[in-house]
């Protein structure tokens, strides 16, 4: 492995206090924890770093994520491990549009993501494949998530898995009849509600639970609310040595957007700035070029925005022995979406009307599918292989809706548009998947175990166009050999190294939009069907995990090569919806280093560090039209070099309290790195008390959470409208201000 030391070590010389710092805190929990070994308890697990696994894996469990403000999404929970960018506008990490999860320089449309074995596709705001976990389930329902910083494993149901793998959890039923609530307020008028009903375990064998939530919230600038309805089911049921697992979970979401801005916008008009929304009267204006308040153009804000989503998704699980050393286990997943991107906008009147109307951009989705697994012990090895398949019916449309020019609009954002006076585009894709994998793990003596293995996908797209331009065709991805390989050797009870190797693929996608190839015209699609390449990579990696009676810890290095990239060059604003037009434009590589270290202090107070180094850069220039764009050896996209997490817990059975510090670097948002944004911390505190049962209530808790304590003034999400070449004049609306304080309180009980 090729980790660049001489490079890495150039391009931290600025950043000595922030490296030393992380040294010093895993320098020091080794020293320190291995004398206090034999006078401290137990340790008590803030993460799993993945021990006995030959990847870089770690996992948090259901009691980690209920230390964050009720509905938090899980993705934000996980952004303390080492090395992950993860950035939202909102404090929960659930505003989809602003939405970004950055792992060793891959974003999220790059990497795989599964619930209870359940594909939820490449995550992406445009949905075509899947839904976003933060709709696919409660977070108090989770029981446990775990990442692949580098490669999946060879079973995981993605084909977007560039990078790494997150797969969650669900909580399983609880043995015993009850009830569980929490009821949660804050700021921006936040409130929600949630409640949990679990049979127990009645005589047939059976365990289940039902829970329903209602989330609302205002924006915490501008006006609108995010609204969320939830309910999940869970059913567990053994019939003999077999147990079926029945799942159905539906969500209603309805956000309204934050208006994407440029630095140029927040030094004009302040990061408070949002779109007109209620001031309806201003919006009709604004379409007419009567410009108020410091705005000088129709971007700077819109009538408004938001984003609706609807969805059910089931599956059936059998998990059976078929004899004594053969395991069996099969899903079969359903899952429909209905969703609506709106934007109010200034460029398309209705007719005899408003000189403004509502666009949108609509999905179905109706998928189906199997994921099945065979695994047999044979003396040393343990062999596996399975199959996924899914067939992806999915419609997308890009349609226009009228209002009057009175001065009080009939329409609403957070309802879905009926009845439009234009439909620009539709067109149906139909996308076939089969994965097929194979593996032996190999215990090759005491201390070594062997794992080598690969998986072959075959993806088919077929696109039908409905209405406008045409754009039918088919394009299929088809990589009959992915090999994967890794080791893990134990040098004593309590150290063990591992490492891996993994080839991975980035299959096309069927949408109209993103990077795809039917994101182009349909001339643009013929010229390329024929030679586009999907986006394939290299990860290789190899760490050391640690592990004393008070401290556990891991350190990894790690090399990609990630070739063929795809890029969606951009034909004109982002926001007018001009199709792309799509190319490989070269390789990207990544070399990095990545720690995290878990110290038990004492009985009471833990202290978590996690630090990373990332290096990920372009290697190649490429052509957009007629212009060379310089890209070779500029910096990946949001993709910072630093990262540094310090969490301090306190934990009696009374009292509890964390004390959480995120560092993330400076960012790129433009590909020549002519546009970026510069480096924060940021610190969240959370504080609780049980106070045991009080009368029918049973473990009474109440906790006040404080996101932002500082209150700093930061950038959250860049590239929300997209990355571009260059931004010298700061004018590029792509970014997204983050959330000032905010505090929530929660109480929780069970009868």
């Amino acid at each position: 492995m090729n980790f660049k030391l001489k490079e890495l070590h150039r391009r931290s010389h600025g950043n000595k206090t922030l490296l030393q710092l992380a040294m010093l805190s895993i320098a020091s929990g080794i020293s320190i924890g291995a004398m206090a070994a034999d006078s401290a308890t137990e340790i008590q697990e803030i993460s799993v770093f993945g021990r006995g696994e030959t990847r870089q894996v770690q996992s948090l469990n259901a009691d980690q994520l209920t230390q964050f403000p009720a509905g938090t999404s899980p993705l934000k929970a996980i952004e303390k491990l080492p090395g992950v960018n993860f950035q939202s506008a909102d404090p929960y990490g659930a505003y989809e549009w602003s939405t970004r999860i950055v792992v060793r320089g891959f974003n999220q449309n790059q990497m795989g993501f599964t619930l209870d074995g359940v594909p939820l596709g490449d995550m992406s705001y445009a949905n075509h494949n899947g839904l976003h976990i933060s709709r696919a389930i409660m977070s108090e329902n989770i029981g446990r998530v775990s990442l692949s910083q580098g490669a999946g494993a060879l079973a995981t149901a993605s084909t977007s898995n560039l990078g790494g793998t997150l797969e969650f959890s669900s909580a399983a039923p609880s043995e015993t009849f009850g009830v569980m609530t929490n009821a949660t307020v804050g700021s921006d008028g936040a409130q929600r509600l949630f409640l949990r009903a679990d049979s127990g375990e009645l005589s047939s064998g059976t365990r289940m639970f039902l829970s329903v939530a209602n989330q609302e919230t205002d924006k915490w600038k501008g006006s609108g609310a995010q609204d969320q309805k939830f309910v999940n089911f869970k059913l567990v049921q053994s019939i003999g040595e077999a147990t079926v697992t029945g799942v159905y979970n539906t969500s209603d979401r309805a956000e309204i957007d934050y208006q994407d801005m440029s630095k140029e916008m927040i030094s004009r008009l302040g990061r408070d700035w949002d779109n007109y929304g209620q001031d309806y009267a201003r919006a009709i204006a604004a379409a007419k070029n009567k410009f108020t308040g410091g705005v000088t153009n129709q971007d700077d804000a819109y009538w408004d925005g938001a984003g609706l989503r609807e969805d059910n998704l089931s599956y059936v699980t059998l998990d059976m022995p078929l004899q004594e050393n053969m395991e069996w286990k099969t899903t079969a997943y359903f899952h429909d979406n209905e969703g609506q991107g709106l934007w109010g906008t200034p460029y398309v009147g209705t007719p005899g009307g408003a000189p403004l109307s509502i666009r949108t951009t609509e999905y179905e989705i109706d998928r189906s599918g199997l994921v099945s697994t065979l695994s047999f012990e044979m003396g040393a090895h343990t062999l596996s292989g399975g199959i996924w398949t899914e067939d992806n019916d999915f419609n997308q449309a890009r349609r226009f809706y009228g209002e009057s020019s009175s001065t009080v609009p009939s329409r609403s954002f957070q309802d879905f548009q009926r009845n439009p006076f234009f439909t620009q585009w539709e067109y149906d894709f139909t996308t076939e998947t089969m994965q097929l994998h194979v593996r032996d793990t190999w215990q090759v003596a005491d201390a070594l175990r062997l794992e080598l293995g690969f998986k072959s996908v075959e993806v088919d797209i077929k696109a039908t166009t409905v209405v406008g331009d045409n754009k039918s065709g088919k394009i299929n991805t088809d990589e009959n050999f992915l090999p994967q390989a890794g080791f893990v050797y134990d040098l004593n009870e309590r150290n063990e190294l591992f490492g891996s190797v993994a080839r991975n693929v980035r299959a096309f996608i069927g949408s109209a939009t993103g990077t795809s190839p039917f994101s182009a015209t349909q001339a643009g699609f013929n010229a390329i069907r024929n030679t586009i390449q999907p986006e394939m990579s290299t990860s290789m990696e190899m760490g050391w995990r640690f592990r004393t009676d008070v401290l556990e810890g891991v350190v990894t290095g790690y090399h990609v090569k990630f070739d063929d990239r795809l890029l969606a060059i951009q034909q004109g604003s982002a926001i007018i919806g001009n199709f792309n037009a799509l190319a490989n434009v070269g390789a990207v590589k990544t070399t990095g280093l990545e720690s995290g270290v878990n110290w038990q202090l004492n009985d009471m107070i833990t202290w978590y560090n996690s630090a990373s180094l990332n290096l990920s850069t372009y290697e190649d220039d490429f052509m957009s039209g007629t212009t060379l764009v310089r890209t070779g050896g500029k910096t990946v996209v949001d993709s910072p070099e630093w990262m540094f997490n310090s969490e301090l817990a306190l934990d009696t059975e009374t009292l509890f309290a964390k004390l959480s510090y995120k560092y993330t670097g400076e960012r790129q948002y433009t590909y020549l790195n002519e546009g970026s944004v510069g480096s924060f911390g940021m610190v969240n505190v959370a504080l609780g008390y049980h106070f045991g049962d009080l009368g029918a209530l049973k473990d009474m808790t109440a906790q006040l959470d404080v996101t932002n304590l500082m209150d700093k003034d930061y950038i959250s999400t860049v590239g929300s409208g997209g990355f571009g070449n260059s931004d010298l004049t700061g004018t590029a609306q792509t970014i997204l201000p983050g959330a000032p304080r905010q505090m929530f309180m929660t109480v929780k009980a069970s009868f």
